[in-house]
């Protein structure tokens, strides 16, 4: 097979060598479903509302429709032609279907250390992309390990919408295109509202890292004289918006399907930014969004760097979590520049790179406009705080003997409760790529146990000791309910499954009409773990008004926790919040140490 080309049907190679061995995402028990389910509602409901809503799910499922609904399930999982079960109504529900903007509410971002070995941008840029280029090379050729979680093999099926893919905007759900690697050696970079694209690989060989700071050189001081309709800002619009733009480009000129396919068939995209992020909060906002104008949102993977040379990566979600993108990136930070032969004779000759233009129609410079005021008005809305914990890290917390993940989620529920004084429904993101085509399934981190312990700190006649007693339970259950949840034993995506498969006509089991459902699955609190010491941070936007987004990175000797929100009559604070979190995880830890001191 040749090194450089694919399909979308394509396995080649070390990657994909356990794929037909893996094991499909199972159907949970319902009866273990609906315990669990009525089970997680019991520290989030009065007492009155619990009653009622016990009631619900166990007629429902004594029901004969419940037992039907399984029996659909199941078939639809037998299904050979099927792969996962839920893959289709996740990736549409949750990402295809969804109809806000990427920036901010879907794309998530890593914000990189600063790189000491580079002190200008173009410097760091080009060796960004000499990284990726590598990294793409062994997906491409077949060499790229699979990855391993300790003895089991993790799906690679979302690797095929890395490179040489973009979300395309339509009505009603978006698509995924790709395209093959070969003939599409090509990296798109965007400045200034402008966007330029050059093969980084001629006849096999691929460019240097001099040769690409060159020609990055060149493509800024073209952006830097001149403007152009900042057209990027359109894929930051809402998706039914950006839809109609995009059908408005390309009926304005045929010079505009040319850009489209360039940018869209590009093997990843480079943005660079004209700011200089000093805080942590600037440099995450130059990541995550930037002034969106020199950016093409769709596109999965997009690598940053702004004009003092900081860096990092804006990713697109809807066809890969951050299991992937994490590896792609550990990978680019680590690279080290080695002595690499490029394409021409001379080190310091320029590639040649080539204008993407846009020819805009009244039409297109109106929705511009809207889509700029779109954009404002959504980053604006966002307040961020990035916590940079130093206090302790993964190592004390292991020393505690405690998980590090279920610890910081114990934390994370202190601050919570103790800042708006009850718990609210909380989402951890589990992975479940252990299965074939898997990606997350919800742990609820609000349990019975972990409101007991937090009610336990706020008694001042509850003894250290019972209160290290509740901590290590609530520990343990939530431990066990991450285990379940990556073995694909969660309760909402069964119960979404048992949703979809519902025929037209028949009515809806009073248990999705029951508030309790909507409410419990409403994420006040959208957690999740991405850990590497290379990051200065990492995050994403909160999922609703009234919560919170929360992004940890649990470092060796340190946390980083990024924090967002929208203030509003909510209440909402993203500073309060971080230093409610930095309480309690002191709080936590001394409560902890006393224990240790007490068995000296």
């Amino acid at each position: 097979m040749p090194a450089s080309s694919r399909s979308i049907d394509d396995e080649y190679g070390k990657l994909f060598e356990y794929q037909a061995q893996m094991s499909r995402l199972p159907v949970p028990e319902l009866s273990a479903t609906l315990a669990k389910y009525a089970e997680s509602l019991e520290p989030l409901l009065s007492a009155d509302r619990l009653a009622h809503s016990k009631r619900v799910i166990e007629e429902f499922g004594r029901s004969a429709l419940a037992k039907e609904l399984q029996r659909r399930l199941e078939a639809r999982a037998s299904d050979p032609s099927i792969p996962n079960w839920l893959e289709e109504w996740w990736n549409n529900l949750s990402y295809m279907g969804y109809r806000d903007p990427l920036i901010p509410y879907v794309s998530y971002h890593y914000s990189f250390n600063d790189d000491p070995e580079c002190v200008r941008p173009n410097q760091r840029a080009a060796k960004i992309i000499c990284a990726v280029i590598s990294f793409r090379k062994m997906l491409a050729d077949g060499s790229l390990e699979p990855e391993m979680a300790k003895d089991k093999p993790l799906c690679s099926h979302s690797y095929k919408f890395m490179f040489n893919a973009c979300r395309i905007p339509d009505k009603p759900s978006d698509y995924c295109r790709i395209v093959q690697y070969s003939g599409n050696e090509t990296v798109v970079v965007a400045r200034n509202g402008q966007f330029f694209s050059f093969a980084f690989s001629h006849n096999g060989v691929s460019l240097s890292m001099a040769e690409i700071e060159a020609t990055l050189d060149r493509i800024v001081a073209a952006a830097d004289r001149n403007a152009a309709v900042p057209v990027g800002i359109l894929t930051a619009d809402y998706r039914d918006s950006w839809a109609d733009s995009r059908k408005a480009l390309l009926q304005a000129s045929s010079v505009n399907a040319v850009t489209l396919d360039a940018i869209e068939s590009s093997a990843f995209l480079l943005s660079l930014e004209k700011s200089t992020p000093v805080t942590r909060e600037e440099l995450s906002r130059a990541i995550w969004h930037g002034d969106g104008r020199s950016r093409w949102a769709d596109k999965p993977c997009q690598f940053v760097v702004t004009d003092n040379a900081r860096a990092g990566f804006c990713g697109e979600h809807s066809m890969m979590d951050g299991t992937p993108t994490l590896r792609l990136v550990e990978y680019v930070i680590r690279y080290k520049n080695k002595k690499e032969e490029g394409a021409g004779s001379n080190a310091m000759c320029a590639t040649p790179f080539a204008p993407l233009p846009f020819v805009t129609s009244p039409a297109v410079a109106n929705a511009v406009k809207k889509a700029e005021s779109v954009f404002s008005a959504g980053v604006s809305k966002q307040h961020l705080n990035v916590l940079n914990f130093a206090t302790y890290g993964k190592e004390q917390i292991k020393s505690l003997g405690c998980s590090p993940d279920a610890f910081i989620q114990m934390v994370i529920q202190l601050a919570y409760t103790r800042l708006h004084g009850a718990a609210r429904p909380t989402y951890e993101s589990s992975m479940t790529r252990t299965f074939l085509h898997g990606r997350t399934e919800t742990c609820r981190s609000v349990t019975n146990e972990s409101t007991a312990w937090c009610r336990a700190l706020a008694d001042s006649s509850t003894t250290t000791q019972e209160r290290i007693r509740l901590f290590r339970l609530a520990l343990e259950k939530h431990t066990r309910l991450t285990r379940e949840a990556v073995a694909g034993r969660g309760v909402d995506r069964h119960l979404l499954g048992l949703r979809m498969v519902l025929r037209p006509g028949e009515q809806k089991p009073e248990v999705f009409e029951d508030p309790a459902y909507s409410y419990s699955s409403h994420w006040y609190l959208s957690t999740s773990q991405i850990s590497s010491e290379n990051f200065t941070s990492y995050g994403w936007s909160a999922v609703t008004p009234k919560g919170y987004g929360i992004a940890y990175n649990i470092r060796k000797d340190s946390l980083i926790i990024h924090t967002t929100c929208i203030r509003s009559s909510y209440g909402l604070d993203s500073d309060r919040f971080a230093q409610a979190f930095e309480t309690a995880a002191i709080d936590v830890r001394d409560m902890l140490l006393s224990e240790t001191k007490e068995k000296q």
